[in-house]
């Protein structure tokens, strides 16, 4: 006779809402779209702040006026003020200028200035 195979019926794992095994990549709190090697312990963008390329700290921007006492910020200055915008006329932020917050603010004003006094272009034209 032949001899008939019985399969057991295996239970199977239960379904539940937590991920099984370890996750790879993902925000912190968990959401696709989020690029590999990006979280918190992986060297990504988040901790990368202040470094060059090569991992050695940049050295920290000083504002230029709060080194130099004879800088004064005038909205009739435009060789000064010019340094401080980009070719179509936008302001530049402080952190890439170095220019500390009070006088980024100074500067904010005198750009304002010489713009209504047609000294520096709003915007420039195509």
């Amino acid at each position: 006779m032949e001899q008939e195979q019985t399969t057991a019926a295996v239970p199977a794992a239960p379904v539940t809402g937590a991920p099984q095994g370890p996750r790879n990549f993902g925000p912190p709190g968990g959401g696709p779209g989020a690029r590999p090697g990006s979280g918190p312990f992986r060297g990504g963008p988040r901790f990368s702040r202040g470094r060059g390329r090569f991992g050695a700290p940049r050295p920290r921007k000083v504002c230029r006026f709060c080194a130099d006492k004879q800088l004064s910020i005038d909205y009739k200055d435009i060789r000064l003020i010019i340094n401080f915008t980009t070719e179509r006329g936008k302001i530049l932020p402080g952190r890439q200028t170095g220019a500390c917050a009070s006088h980024q603010r100074r500067l904010r004003e005198a750009i304002t200035r010489a713009r209504m006094m047609a000294m520096l272009p709003f915007a420039v034209k195509d």
